[in-house]
């Protein structure tokens, strides 16, 4: 065996976790900077993954004759000899790899015990319980983990001999009945395996490194590395320690625990565990018996206590950060077993971060970099409480995080007839359409049974920081039937339903929330990542509502307002549907004549509430027929009125539906009686028309056809009215004395001549304001760059616009003709656990890909304009791996979703503190 492949825990190097796994590099470093740590050694990563690429599953040519050799190390170490019959060692082996993975994995303790050493050991205590207890346990977890036999076969005949001798738990059997459990058990083996339990020590060793080895591929460890994104380089197989035992269950004077330096829970600097007198530690972590919080050993064992705050002080000063450490006390001697970095709660990560530097443990630097920017999510959106016992109804695609709870309404005026009076609701469709947006605004949350991550309804959801899941399948909603079938249930309207948005679960009833928390360490922490970072993060929002949480969550500024958000509202969407049917220029004029003043207004809140910072306002993107029923939705609706005409029950019933609508009163007034079916007819008049016109409107694929830059060529007066309205709600910014920095962003340009066209508009119309209002305007012109051809045209766009701003999920839909509703839900799941793409390119920004593209854009714009303003809008501006590279090719900005904003904030500075460290 030419390659190294087991180093002593005096000499492995205890920083590198990749090759020693995090359990063994740590006690490599404890047993270095001398803390109490029982002698033994570690076999590397690399020896696992050599063992698992073997097609027999041999270890390597000369491994055990090397294990040897540590063995008679330990052996000198602790006194005892490795299958002596008189004065035994016995050891555990443990898994531990480069990322925690706690419990995922195998371990087997007690090992080296067989008939003889049994005697030896219990000659060697004095304790003939204690020696059979240990016995008991190492059959057991042998013959589960390294032999592959069911805990159920062991448990049937432990149960049957406690119940027999009226033992209410293990504490309470004699040495005699774990003796009786021993031969019980060894028994079990032979009958499930065909074989006697094996005897010599290193044959148990050799199966028991296998079987640890074997567990890196187990299902618990794989789908736990899936759920949390943990990659090959990340961790890569598991290294195994083999440790000499020290016992908490040698009596009354012996002990185990499991202790974390800080509260993980709070954040508070106080200790804080568990511990159990007379145990092993598999019965604190597997909750056989109930344990002891630490601080009552300060009055049970205060010596042991003492020395266990000095351990905890030493370990965090050691390692400058919350440790989650294990101990046993064996005849009043501590031990620390292992010890890695604290798993905590956001608000407890965020807290000592703060209170970390203010101890001058840690630098601000390091502070903002122990975060995962992710965590901050858990802050800002309502959510379950952990650990929740309900079991889900269903599960879709976690879409907007946050949980909700409402009642099921199938449709959008429904929803916001019962928002509007104070219910909670729920809005659940197949899928959802811009014209749902007001059921959007009074719904707590959304359920969709079609669409992806960044559906309508989850890129919607986010925008308003409302829990969404989206793509739940396993859901049929019957929207004429107003309910959703799951299975054998069935969900109709009214029925209350929980959504958690976190993780994609659906639930039956409502559960409690907990409220988000914005903390003032958390204000803290982020201003010292805004003192750092070099990335501006700005908000995409739409409405002064959402600017404002979006002012509270710290953004910088609106990197995008969608014009056609502010279209979608009910107030304003029967005048753009009386636009898109408008016959000629002049009726369309008089319908954008009445929505002037309205966006004016809307611009004029937006830059007030901004104020001091910048406002992007995207001119009308998506296609006409957007805004209008679909073609079956039509066709069902004219059936069904022309059903009603012609019958006096039915005008009556058309009526009734009318007087809910518009009056509170029981009674129509007679007019309404007598015109009631010549409105009718109207109705059914202006349906037949928007019918000829959704036809007339028809794309065979509307993402590429007439939207964005096009419409505004082909209506020219529609972009007139927005630019207009834009610059006049500067203009009276300006004479109030609101500082305001307005940005105007045209859509899907290819061609440069497509920009001239509008800023031809856009100079027409600022001159005749300047000139009518007496003052001068000062504002930027840009472009959205999400089509490939005006990334390779960069040069001549920058000599029209002034920024740029790229709209990755066009951009990312175009480059790998993916649509991203069919990728999300139909192949993408399998490319990603396939490992064909590691990410989805509609999260996580394509760096290789979509990224050259922008690098190009980036440098070939700057060409032409030095020095100009390139942001990016797209949802993967809020993604932190996505941040990092827009640090990399020198953004200026990012702009997210408002509830993702704290998270960008945190990542702009870890991208700025890890320049150089980064790489593609």
């Amino acid at each position: 065996m030419t390659k190294k492949y087991i180093y002593s825990y005096k000499n492995g190097d205890g920083k590198n976790k990749q090759l020693l796994g995090g359990k063994g590099a740590n006690l490599c470093e404890m047993t270095q900077i001398g803390l109490n740590v029982p002698p033994g050694f570690v076999i590397t990563s690399e020896a696992c993954l050599s063992y698992l690429g073997d097609p027999q599953k041999n270890l390597q040519d000369g491994l055990m004759d090397d294990v040897k050799q540590h063995i008679q190390a330990v052996e000198k170490d602790s006194a005892k000899g490795f299958g002596d019959p008189n004065n035994p060692l016995l050891v555990s082996v443990r898994s531990g790899a480069a990322m925690s993975m706690p419990g995922m994995m195998d371990t087997i303790l007690n090992l080296g015990l067989n008939t003889q050493t049994l005697n030896g050991l219990i000659q060697q205590t004095g304790d003939e319980r204690f020696s059979y207890d240990s016995y008991r346990r190492f059959i057991q977890l042998f013959g589960k983990v390294a032999l592959e036999i069911a805990d159920e076969h062991f448990d049937k005949q432990f149960e049957a001999v406690k119940q027999r001798v009226g033992a209410k738990s293990d504490v309470d059997l004699t040495a005699d009945n774990l003796k009786e459990i021993s031969e019980l058990f060894l028994q079990v083996v032979k009958d499930q395996t065909g074989l006697p339990f094996p005897q010599d020590v290193y044959e148990q060793l050799e199966i028991s490194i296998k079987a640890v080895f074997n567990s890196w591929g187990g299902k618990r460890a794989v789908d736990y590395r899936r759920e949390f994104n943990i990659t090959k380089d990340m961790a890569n197989g598991t290294a195994v320690n083999v440790v000499a035992m020290v016992f908490g269950n040698m009596g009354n004077d012996c002990a185990t625990g499991v202790g974390f330096s800080r509260d993980p829970g709070t954040g508070e600097n106080k200790m804080y565990g568990d511990y159990l007198v007379n145990a092993q530690g598999e019965d604190v972590v597997a909750g056989i018996r109930t344990p002891k919080a630490v601080q009552e050993m300060g009055q049970e064992m205060p010596e042991m206590y003492k020395q266990l705050v000095e351990l905890r002080n030493k370990l965090e000063a050691h390692y400058h950060e919350v440790q989650d450490y294990e101990y046993t006390i064996e005849k009043g001697v501590l031990y620390c077993l292992q010890t890695r970095n604290g798993k905590m709660n956001a608000a407890a990560m965020v807290r000592t971060s703060v209170e970390m530097v203010n101890e001058e443990m840690i630098s601000k630097e390091q502070a903002l970099l122990r975060l995962d920017p992710e965590l901050l999510e858990q802050l800002l959106h309502p959510r379950l409480p952990p650990n929740i016992k309900a079991v889900p109804l269903a599960q879709g695609l976690s879409a907007s995080p946050g949980a909700a709870s409402g009642k099921c309404v199938f449709d959008a005026d429904r929803a916001e007839m019962l928002g509007r009076a104070g219910e909670k609701v729920i809005l659940v469709r197949e899928e959802t359409k811009p014209e749902d947006i007001h059921g959007f605004f009074a719904s707590q949350g959304i359920l969709t049974s079609r669409g992806g991550k960044t559906s309508h309804a989850a890129v919607v959801a986010r925008g308003m920081g409302k829990a969404c899941v989206a793509g739940a399948e396993g859901i049929t909603v019957d929207t004429k039937a107003r309910q959703a079938v799951i299975g054998e249930q069935v969900l109709h309207e009214g029925d209350v339903i929980t959504i958690d948005g976190s993780t994609g679960n659906v639930y039956v009833g409502e559960l409690p929330t907990i409220k988000p928390e914005f903390s003032d360490e958390l204000k803290t922490l982020l201003s010292w990542a805004d003192q750092i970072a070099q990335l501006k993060v700005m908000a995409n929002a739409d409405t002064p509502t959402a600017a404002q949480q979006a002012v509270e969550y710290g953004a910088m500024g609106i990197g995008l307002c969608r014009t056609e958000r502010m279209f979608n509202d009910v107030d304003r969407l029967p005048l753009v549907v009386d636009m898109i049917l408008a016959a000629t220029q002049e009726t369309r004029q008089a319908v954008l004549d009445k929505l002037l003043p309205i966006q004016r207004n809307d611009f004029k809140a937006l830059f007030k509430t901004l104020s001091p910072r910048p406002v992007t306002v995207r001119l009308l993107d998506p296609p006409l027929h957007e805004f209008l029923p679909t073609e079956m939705e039509l066709t069902e609706e004219l059936e069904s009125l022309r059903q009603l005409r012609g019958t006096v029950k039915g005008v009556g019933n058309f009526l009734s539906s009318i007087r809910l609508s518009q009056t509170n009163s029981n009674e129509l007034p007679a007019p309404f009686d007598e015109m009631g079916e010549e409105m009718l007819n109207d109705v059914i008049a202006k349906k037949e028309l928007m019918l000829r016109k959704v036809r007339e409107l028809y794309e065979v694929n509307p993402m590429l056809g007439h939207r964005g830059v096009r419409l505004g060529i082909t209506y020219p007066e529609i972009y007139a009215m927005q630019i207009r309205a834009i610059l006049e709600a500067t203009a009276e910014c300006v004479k109030e004395g609101i500082d305001v920095q307005p940005e105007i962003m045209i859509p899907q340009v290819t061609i440069a001549q497509e920009l001239k066209r509008v800023k031809e508009s856009v100079d027409s119309i600022q001159k005749e304001i300047e000139s009518s209002q007496g003052i001068k305007l000062t504002f930027k012109f840009g472009t959205m760059i999400e089509v490939v051809r005006a990334c390779m045209r960069a040069a001549p766009l920058a000599e029209v616009a002034e920024f740029f701003s790229f709209g990755t999920n066009d951009l990312t839909q175009a480059s790998f003709s993916f649509s991203r509703e069919d990728a999300e839900n139909k192949f993408l799941p399998l490319y990603n656990e396939s490992g064909i793409l590691q990410d989805n390119p509609f999260e996580v920004l394509d760096v290789k890909g979509v990224g050259q593209l922008m690098s190009m854009t980036v440098e070939w714009g700057r060409k032409t304009r030095a020095g100009m303003k390139i942001g990016i809008c797209g949802e993967q501006g809020g993604h932190p791996a996505s941040i990092r590279f827009c640090h990399h090719i020198d953004l200026d900005y990012v702009s997210c979703s408002a509830p993702r904003v704290p998270i960008a904030r945190l990542a702009a500075a870890q991208a700025k503190l890890l320049e150089d460290k980064y790489s593609l």
